[in-house]
């Protein structure tokens, strides 16, 4: 798999929403990070369905949705709705995490689970064949600028153990996404332990100056640079 690089729009200019996301992907990016808070699952209350619709014209890359609320069948369809393509949601948020998946999935939109730093792997192992992303937080989820937990790396290489045994029984590919305090000098280390997509928010939101529409340019290749030595 080819590496992905998914920028958090929670360090994005909000009052320039539209614009920091075609600069980030003309920068080089791949996918747009969403990340939904509810003040209820999390401690913060973010953004809903109605900034998904309002981004989704003006991109045409993936709209990957994080979905740290709880209940999730409710909200899940309305993001399918507004023009997400994938939708993730923890397994401590759902009281059917296969049911969850299913309709998330019959909603148009690829599927995943998100594990906590503390939150067991298990919950992945019945419904490999719904799955389409992996996601491991390395940080407790709730605020961007985090630092990245170290055990997190160990996680990785257990939930890369368990994909790839998967894939070689299946020939399906589950994406292995990380979020939390990556950064051009962890990044390689990250993909060595597994990861094949990298959630970074203040990273690459926080650099050059507000005004510069090329102010991404620089982290995105230092980025990829770094990925390349892994």
């Amino acid at each position: 798999m080819s590496f992905i690089i998914a920028p958090s729009i929670l360090s994005a200019n909000f009052a320039k929403l539209g614009e920091e996301v075609n600069n980030v992907i003309a920068s080089g990016a791949d996918w747009v990070h969403f990340d939904v808070m509810d003040n209820h699952y999390v401690p913060n209350l973010t953004i809903g369905p109605l900034v998904c619709e309002a981004l989704r014209p003006v991109t045409e890359a993936v709209i990957d949705v994080h979905l740290m609320v709880k209940p999730v069948d409710r909200i899940a369809p309305d993001f399918a709705k507004a023009g997400a393509d994938i939708i993730t949601f923890h397994p401590e948020a759902s009281e059917h995490i296969d049911r969850t998946l299913g309709l998330i999935r019959d909603s148009g939109c690829k599927a995943g689970l998100v594990f906590n730093p503390a939150t067991p792997l298990h919950y992945m192992d019945h419904v490999m064949d719904r799955l389409d992303v992996v996601l491991l937080m390395s940080v407790n989820p709730g605020f961007g600028g985090q630092k990245f937990i170290p055990e997190t790396l160990n996680k990785l290489k257990l939930a890369r153990a368990r994909i790839d045994e998967y894939q070689a029984r299946s020939g399906r590919s589950i994406r292995l996404e990380v979020d939390g305090g990556v950064k051009t000098d962890n990044i390689a280390e990250i993909a060595r332990a597994g990861a094949d997509a990298f959630v970074a928010g203040s990273a690459v939101f926080g650099a050059g100056k507000d005004s510069d529409p090329h102010r991404y340019d620089s982290i995105i290749a230092a980025l990829r640079a770094e990925l390349e030595k892994a």
